[in-house]
């Protein structure tokens, strides 16, 4: 099994287990920034992986989502922020720098700018760690590990905070797929990661201080705290994150950023009667 991980401090505590403690036989592990994994997920050059929620639906057809696990956050995320030169009202008609490491933060950038701000700036393709005055540009999206850098501009915005001030939902950043092929052929290897997924959450509660001390020593550069950072994110893809994806992927979908989808197909366990 080809096997994605999205190479952030946010995914860490998924890949504990399998990392640390019990490595998986047969699984080759493909780091790599959101972005690439959508792209191999899409293209079939992975088995299953964590992608971006706004990524799913372009790859709906032929994959299923993992129903117990996410990457969310119920507001301040720390790690999907907005920096600017100006206050983000100011952004119309302004350069603004969307980073091309994710898909599900810049669909939400776009809808707040849109539909609750009512501002249309001028967006342009940056790096995962753009520079306002290198790219020329007013603001910029930056996520994950390069969100969690000292910032020196003066207005920073959390998009998890407005997603929840704005719409009264969390945010559902990544989900994870497998694809329906594989799913008939190795179903056994499937359940395998997802009991190594389970054992690490397990972890990140009676094993947190070493699980921070692995992750602390694979992202040396993160100057934040790390255990602070994990309290801010959801693992667990409960009912209320469900509801959340469902009404994030509609919105964009009606706005035109996303493609449309009829509905969220999640894999059935074996002792499932239907499809959740």
């Amino acid at each position: 099994m080809r096997l994605g991980y999205i190479d952030y401090l946010n995914c860490y505590p998924f890949y504990y287990n399998m990392f640390e403690i019990e490595p998986l036989d047969g699984i080759e592990v493909v780091p790599g920034y959101p972005s690439q994994l959508n792209s191999m997920m899409l293209e079939g050059r992975l088995d299953m992986s964590p992608v971006s929620a706004a990524a799913y639906a372009d790859i709906h057809d032929d994959t299923v989502l993992l129903p117990d696990f996410c990457l969310s956050s119920v507001g301040y995320v720390r790690s999907v922020i907005l920096i600017s030169k100006i206050p983000i009202e100011g952004l119309h008609n302004k350069r603004v720098g969307l980073s091309n490491a994710s898909k599900t933060s810049v669909v939400l950038l776009r809808i707040l700018m849109q539909r609750y701000y009512g501002i249309d700036p001028v967006y342009i393709e940056t790096g995962p760690q753009p520079c306002l005055e290198a790219s020329g540009c007013d603001a910029a999206l930056i996520i994950g590990n390069e969100a969690m850098h000292p910032i020196k501009e003066p207005y920073v915005y959390d998009l998890g905070d407005l997603w929840l001030r704005k719409t009264g939902h969390p945010v559902v950043f990544a989900v994870f797929a497998v694809r329906r092929q594989y799913i008939a052929e190795e179903s056994a290897m499937i359940e395998s990661v997802i009991d190594s997924y389970h054992d690490s959450l397990i972890g990140l509660d009676r094993d947190r201080d070493r699980l921070i001390q692995k992750a602390s020593s694979k992202y040396p550069a993160i100057d934040y705290d790390i255990d602070a950072y994990y309290r801010l994110l959801e693992y667990r893809f409960t009912p209320l994150l469900r509801d959340a994806l469902e009404f994030y992927l509609g919105l964009a979908g009606d706005m035109g950023l996303v493609n449309r989808i009829p509905k969220v197909n999640y894999l059935q366990h074996p002792d499932d009667s239907a499809t959740n």
